[in-house]
């Protein structure tokens, strides 16, 4: 089985996947059932990549990088500046990259964020799957999901779950 590049991410209802200074305190309010899915998820996957930022940013939440026990990717603009025996850094485009990863043996692959990764990747079509978990909370502004595309990416429904007050969308390209 060929692997895939999955985005699982969680967003407001009105797409925002942080606040305006890059916080998810938000998610934290939130109640639903268990871990939502993660762990199965987590199951499925053997490498996570994330941006420079979002990499940053797990640095400073947590005191062990939680992606030890999988391949782990940042894409910089600097790849040079950083150093971290759990993680490549990579300034590559993203189509590229991810045909070379899927050609090799092993689980999908975690597109994990921030938007500025998501992205890059949503404009040249390297997220295969989209699982985003939508949380009953408006946050009126934020960082969104998606912004600045310029070409449709058409997607068809897998399937929905349902956690608490939760909604998971899982799509797949059409």
């Amino acid at each position: 089985m060929e692997r895939k590049t999955v985005l699982y991410i969680a967003v407001s209802l009105d797409g925002m996947i942080a606040k305006e200074d890059g916080s998810i305190d938000w998610l934290d309010e939130f109640e639903g059932e268990g871990d939502n899915g993660y762990s199965d998820f987590y199951q499925t996957v053997d490498t996570v990549i994330l941006g420079r930022s979002t990499y940053e940013h797990v640095k400073v939440l947590t005191p062990v990088f939680p992606y030890q026990d999988k391949t782990c990717y940042v894409f910089t603009g600097s790849p040079d500046s950083y150093q971290d025996e759990h993680v490549t850094f990579i300034n590559e485009g993203a189509r590229a990259f991810t045909a070379r990863l899927i050609q090799e043996k092993g689980s999908n692959i975690w597109i994990a964020g921030g938007a500025e990764l998501v992205n890059a990747f949503m404009k040249e079509d390297a997220i295969d799957e989209f699982i985003i978990t939508v949380i009953p909370v408006v946050l009126g502004s934020g960082i969104p999901l998606f912004h600045e595309l310029t070409n449709e990416t058409k997607l068809r429904l897998k399937g929905t779950k349902q956690f608490g007050q939760a909604v998971q969308l899982h799509y797949v390209r059409a």
